[in-house]
């Protein structure tokens, strides 16, 4: 029953537009694996600020105990708002309500207590029901905002009215949590200052100050306040360098019919995990990401002697650059045939061809010195 109301809901939200962009946690085809177009969306806004020279700052919100502390009132009231089924409703409030609990500590029991908050974690309608709860999140903001289970603000910061800007951005989100009875965890909450010549302007949510951050994860990606994934690279390469050595002390066998299906399921993970956000920037990254390869190719019996190359193609593998060029090409045809929320219209346009070859079109993107064109077949 649940999978029916979740389909019910998720096509109400998609095609009465309720869910905005800034919203891709828990949707259809925004969360997940598929997330990152959204990912790459929001810090596609931060860094061309960043690149026309002007600073900007990027706060990491937390919600505290989000899920358990959403009201079951307030959010019956915005599934009305947005309009949903009359049913869909009554039977979420048939769901949730009337639901009471206790507590058994070394054998004694409290009394019942009636639940009036949470939403159930790890139940079909739990995530999209959160969705909802926080959908007007953004309403009245100033700077860019993304939401996900927790959510990320920014904004340009080259004069003293943009760091007031992301203040009163601040202020409307506290004001929002304690409309809705929800509170953010403030010691997790950090801000992350980007761009030359960033004033470094403190902030506060409520009373709260908050505290800067050289480097942040977000949604398992480490981004530092230079912009400069190199050590993400080198974290990357670690983790599959440890499931490499787990695989070569603890595999006897050498065979490629062994050693290729386990690299690809337990190694290559590592390496291209949101791949197209965090891909390396210099040489000796690349490099870096290359020599994880070739260390498992020189475990496979049999291709001693032969160059690096000749071992992908006895393996039947390509290199992570060849394969960071197949994700970066299906990564852009998902941003603008299949549905990624809205994600990929402000990162490419169409532009007609009058080419013969192919389908004819092409993808402009707008970089510093002019415009770079793409032809996606």
């Amino acid at each position: 029953m649940e999978k029916i109301i979740l389909g019910i809901t998720e096509a109400h939200l998609g095609d009465n537009a309720v869910t905005g962009p800034s919203q891709h946690g828990f949707m259809r085809g925004r969360s997940c694996l598929i997330s990152f177009p959204n990912l790459i969306s929001f810090y596609d806004k931060i860094t061309h600020l960043v690149n026309q020279g002007k600073p900007a700052d990027v706060i990491f919100l937390d919600f505290s105990k989000a899920f358990d502390t959403v009201s079951h009132r307030i959010l019956l009231d915005k599934m009305s708002s947005i309009q949903l089924d009359k049913n869909i409703i009554r039977w979420v409030n048939n769901w949730l309500m009337g639901r009471a609990q206790k507590v058994v500590v070394n054998g004694s029991t409290s009394g019942w207590w009636l639940v009036t908050s949470g939403v159930p974690q790890g139940s079909i309608l739990g995530s999209v029901l959160f969705s909802v709860f926080i959908n007007d999140l953004d309403v009245g903001l100033e700077g860019v905002l993304s939401k996900f289970a927790d959510a990320k603000l920014g904004g340009v910061v080259d004069f003293l009215e943009g760091g007031k800007a992301l203040q009163r951005d601040l202020d409307r989100l506290e004001s929002w949590a304690i409309t809705n009875h929800i509170k953010f965890n403030k010691s997790k909450c950090q801000v992350l200052h980007l761009g030359w010549g960033n004033p470094g302007y403190t902030y506060r949510l409520g009373n709260k100050k908050l505290n800067s951050s050289p480097a942040e994860r977000d949604l398992g990606v480490l981004v530092d306040s230079k912009l400069n994934m190199s050590q993400e690279c080198a974290l990357a390469v670690r983790r599959a360098n440890r499931i490499l050595g787990c695989i070569k002390h603890g595999i006897a066998s050498r065979s490629r019919e062994v050693i290729a299906p386990l690299y690809s399921a337990l190694v290559w993970p590592h390496l291209e995990y949101r791949m197209q956000f965090w891909a390396p920037q210099y040489k000796k990254d690349v490099k870096l990401l290359e020599s994880v390869q070739r260390r498992d190719t020189k475990m496979v019996k049999g291709l001693e002697g032969k160059t690096y190359e000749e071992w992908l193609r006895s393996l039947g593998l390509f290199s992570l650059e060849k394969r960071r060029l197949r994700g970066d090409i299906i990564t852009a045809y998902s941003f603008l045939m299949r549905d990624s929320g809205g994600a990929g219209t402000d990162l490419f346009s169409l532009v007609a061809s009058d080419s013969t070859q192919w389908n004819g079109v092409k993808l402009r993107r707008e970089v510093q010195a002019g415009y770079q064109e793409e032809v996606l077949h």
